[in-house]
């Protein structure tokens, strides 16, 4: 394959991943339409601080372990799904105190949607599997160095990521501004946002590892 049907095999790969609506996108878009352009940007930069863990991990070969154990897989598993299932819960559990807004209390800083984002990311096995099974097929062995390639194609899955994941939050950010404005609106846009954790939390709980 020469280098320019190479990369755009590359790019168009992970763009169409990036473009379906995995669980990341789906949480930073609750989070977005319940919240705000501010908690959703800092959900995403921990989405993609998260992925790029995981990128190294794949570089490092420790992905593999989460591949070859099931143990280890359903340990990461279930952490991840009681950390949505409680983010969720939390959410439904917000109770509107002031008109226009939610209450003080209740709002969550960027620093935390960050903390959040990369907490999601980090204990959803799959992304770790997936990362550590997308990137070896573009490896170039001729080239060595394969850790530093899997890191740099990691970096650019991880680009394209934030052009894409970017667009779609500022997308969803200003066609619910006005939403968010009305008390009794915004308390079940969190409501809406909880019950996405929710579910997500038992998508991930159902997810099987590859060798049961």
């Amino acid at each position: 394959m020469d280098s320019a049907s190479y990369w755009l095999v590359f790019f168009g790969a992970a763009l169409a991943i990036n473009l379906s609506p995995g669980p990341d996108l789906l949480f930073v878009l609750s989070r977005t339409v319940a919240e705000g352009r501010k908690v959703g940007f800092a959900s995403l930069c921990g989405i993609w601080t998260g992925a790029w863990v995981h990128v190294t991990a794949a570089a490092l070969g420790l992905s593999a372990i989460l591949a070859a154990s099931a143990i280890a897989f359903d340990i990461v598993k279930y952490v991840g799904t009681a950390y949505l299932v409680y983010l969720g819960i939390k959410a439904l559990l917000t109770k509107s105190q002031a008109p226009g807004m939610l209450p003080e209390a209740r709002r969550t800083t960027p620093w935390q949607a960050f903390r959040q984002g990369v907490t999601v990311d980090l204990f959803n096995p799959k992304a770790a599997i997936f990362f550590l099974a997308f990137l070896p097929q573009f490896v170039r062995p001729e080239l060595g160095h394969v850790a530093m390639q899997i890191m740099l194609l990691g970096m650019l899955v991880i680009a394209v990521a934030v052009v894409v994941e970017t667009t779609v939050m500022l997308l969803a950010a200003r066609m619910t501004h006005a939403l968010r404005g009305n008390a009794r609106i915004a308390l079940w846009l969190q409501r809406v946002f909880g019950s996405v954790l929710i579910g997500l939390g038992a998508r991930l709980a159902l997810l099987g590892h590859a060798s049961q």
